[in-house]
């Protein structure tokens, strides 16, 4: 078996890295569980955090939603649902949640050609957050 060593340097008053060797492998964890209630360490995010950050802006939640409510949409059926979002703004937002694993861009090599738009597993899993939106509004728009 290894050497296991455990050393505290202070980053902050009450926020420590804790460096493990095991093996003369090094691994390093932030310990922030004294640091004042509140306190987020730079690149530590909040789970809450995370979430918005993926559907941030002003249409990616409505994209999302609208594919929700079907399998597959055109690019073209997209934009003509999300009226009066701009072809700059959609193919944006789209790039985005693409890049974010939220949304499938499917391309047909064929003429004229064809991207077909769905959502992933992960997209999937937000439409438990969307029915609760959903009640939430009804119960209060009045």
């Amino acid at each position: 078996m290894g050497v296991h060593i455990l050393l505290r340097v202070p980053v902050w008053e009450r926020v420590n890295v804790v460096r493990t060797y095991v093996n003369g492998f090094e691994s390093i964890r932030v310990d922030d569980s004294l640091a004042p209630k509140g306190y987020v360490l730079p690149g530590k995010r909040d789970p809450f955090d995370y979430t918005l950050s993926q559907i941030e802006g002003k249409w990616k939640l409505k994209i999302v939603y609208t594919l929700a409510n079907s399998e597959l949409m055109r690019y073209s059926e997209l934009q003509r649902a999300l009226n009066p979002i701009t072809h700059k703004m959609l193919s944006a937002q789209l790039k985005e949640l693409e890049r974010d694993g939220i949304v499938v861009r499917t391309e047909y090599r064929q003429i004229p050609p064809r991207v077909e738009y769905s959502l992933s597993h992960k997209g999937e899993d937000m439409i438990a957050i969307f029915k609760e939106m959903w009640i939430w509004g009804h119960k209060y728009k009045g």
